[in-house]
């Protein structure tokens, strides 16, 4: 059995390999109506695209999205949309070396252990091309949420990259796009731009930690117990590639809080209850309170880098692997609009189930 759907009544399977002819994904469950054109969907593709500057691969990649079905004169029709990315530059013969040895923190050796057979080429279905389908995938996700949620919008933005973070007392939301590194701290991407310089020369790769905030979130989205919008949102993203945790709100530095620090007052203001803070990330009882939702997930360093890791061959002789090819020196940089991706998608996902549930207009209120 595999598992390459994601989502309850927004449903998302992704398909196809990192050198294979085309990937892309099918969505189903997009409600009818709604507008959605070529344009729609490549404005966030663009964003994920490679080769857009030295700090990111160097595979060359238009990453140009086709619609071929469940659109018809510019709206969704509520029957699947189907959406391919033609791979366009691929170069197999990069990876003809480590085609019988395995590469050190990458999935080849699980991958060989599950199936007894795998795709070397970039990693096959394992490489991190196929968070371009999510991307797309996403762009319909915003599409329906523009329609039902004007007022939604998620942004994301890296906070860190190796040891060294944003200073917050610096964020600028202007400054998200003014640079490679999607930092809303100007001063830091500079000095990260100086720090990946360094690890570029040396063959070597960093981690990121992402961040990724849902405004304008309606307050009761979510289904406890078992499909909390935390929940989800977690699971979503560690199912990005080379992520290896997520915290919501505090998440971990909650631990270091008393329970005085942690607790987010409550007070009416007079469109509804206001919040003193957000320790929360905007989730009670996985439920979202019309605060701010954040999530937060670390990246891991890129596996392939060109210093030799031992490792063995699929006959379990001992090696030394570089990885030759062009690889991100740090993949949290391509992360941010994948993770805004499954934001988007998640919340479409919860506001579905939402409204399947309570109908418009249903939900309980507060004050007068």
């Amino acid at each position: 059995m595999s598992f390459n759907t994601f989502g309850r009544l927004f449903r998302v399977t992704t398909w196809g390999e990192s050198h294979g002819p085309a990937l892309g994904a099918t969505v189903d469950g997009c409600p009818p109506g709604i507008a959605l054109e070529v344009a729609t969907i490549q404005h966030w593709l663009d964003r994920r695209r490679p080769g857009q500057n030295r700090f990111t691969t160097q595979r060359r990649e238009p990453d140009e999205v086709e619609i071929l079905s469940g659109v018809y004169e510019g709206r969704t029709t509520g029957t699947p949309i189907q959406l391919m990315i033609r791979n366009m530059d691929q170069r197999s013969k990069d990876y003809s070396a480590i085609a019988e040895r395995f590469r050190p923190g990458h999935a080849d050796i699980t991958y060989w252990q599950k199936y007894g057979i795998r795709d070397p080429r970039g990693g096959g279905r394992s490489s991190a091309r196929e968070t371009a389908a999510r991307v797309a995938a996403g762009g319909v996700a915003r599409a329906v949420l523009a329609a039902l949620v004007p007022a939604l919008n998620v942004s994301g933005y890296m906070v860190q990259m190796g040891a060294r973070a944003i200073d917050r007392a610096r964020s600028d939301p202007a400054a998200i796009e003014s640079n490679p590194f999607w930092c809303p701290d100007a001063v830091t991407a500079a000095l990260w731009a100086e720090d990946l310089d360094r690890l570029r020369k040396d063959g070597n790769s960093v981690g990121a930690v992402i961040e990724v905030v849902a405004r304008g979130v309606p307050a009761g989205i979510g289904a406890p117990i078992y499909a909390k919008l935390d929940s989800e949102l977690a699971a979503a993203m560690m199912t990005i590639n080379a992520v290896k945790g997520v915290e919501i709100g505090d998440g971990f530095s909650a631990a270091a809080l008393t329970g005085v620090e942690n607790a987010d007052e409550i007070t009416m203001g007079p469109d509804g209850p206001e919040y003193g803070s957000n320790h929360a990330g905007g989730v009670l009882g996985g439920i979202s309170t019309g605060q701010d939702v954040v999530v937060r997930f670390a990246v891991k360093p890129t596996s392939s880098i060109l210093t030799p890791r031992r490792s063995i061959t699929r006959e379990g002789e001992p090696v030394d692997v570089v990885t030759k090819g062009r690889h991100d020196p740090c993949v949290g940089i391509r992360a941010v609009p994948v993770g805004e991706a499954m934001m988007a998608c998640v919340l479409l996902d919860q506001i579905l189930l939402h409204r399947a549930q309570m109908g418009e207009g249903l939900r309980g209120s507060i004050g007068p």
